[in-house]
């Protein structure tokens, strides 16, 4: 947990995009991981068997019936509603305007530009991960990378003086 632990953290954020979300499922995951250091074949290093172990945890928090409806609770609660000036500032503190970007593409193409850019994990590494061939991989990277340029030019506070 000490190593791995806020890469399991950051990476399960990055999926649901909820901190509470990523608390929860990163306890999760090392208690899984814990429960089933056996079934380790050493095929993968130990960081990514620990971010497949989250991405399948993260996927099934929000396929579950409960998640649906929570989200849905929220988004019709709470869609007016802003955060105070305070929380905003420290939020906005706190990241690099590119994830703000990254946050916003659909999660196929999140996955694999976290997976390269923050995990640094080579094409096959990435491949076990997501459960998908190389070249999908090669080929998601490729159009998450055009998105987020497509993105990045649109934005009028990321224009270049």
């Amino acid at each position: 947990m000490l190593t791995y632990g806020q890469d399991v953290w950051n990476y399960a954020f990055f999926m649901t995009r909820q901190a509470y979300l990523a608390d929860d499922i990163s306890q999760d995951v090392f208690f899984k991981a814990y429960s089933s250091i056996q079934t380790f074949r050493g095929e993968a290093s130990i960081k990514t068997w620990l971010i497949a172990i989250t991405r399948n945890i993260a996927i099934n928090y929000r396929r579950s019936a409960f998640m649906r409806k929570v989200i849905l609770v929220e988004r019709i609660f709470y869609k007016d509603s802003h955060p105070s000036a305070e929380n905003e500032a420290l939020g906005c503190g706190q990241s690099h305007p590119i994830w703000d970007v990254v946050l916003k593409l659909p999660l196929k193409y999140r996955e694999v530009l976290i997976l390269d850019a923050k995990y640094e994990l080579t094409m096959k590494e990435m491949s076990s991960v997501l459960g998908i061939s190389e070249g999908a991989v090669k080929s998601r990277l490729s159009r998450a990378r055009q998105k987020v340029a497509a993105i990045w030019k649109e934005e009028p506070e990321y224009e270049q003086a």
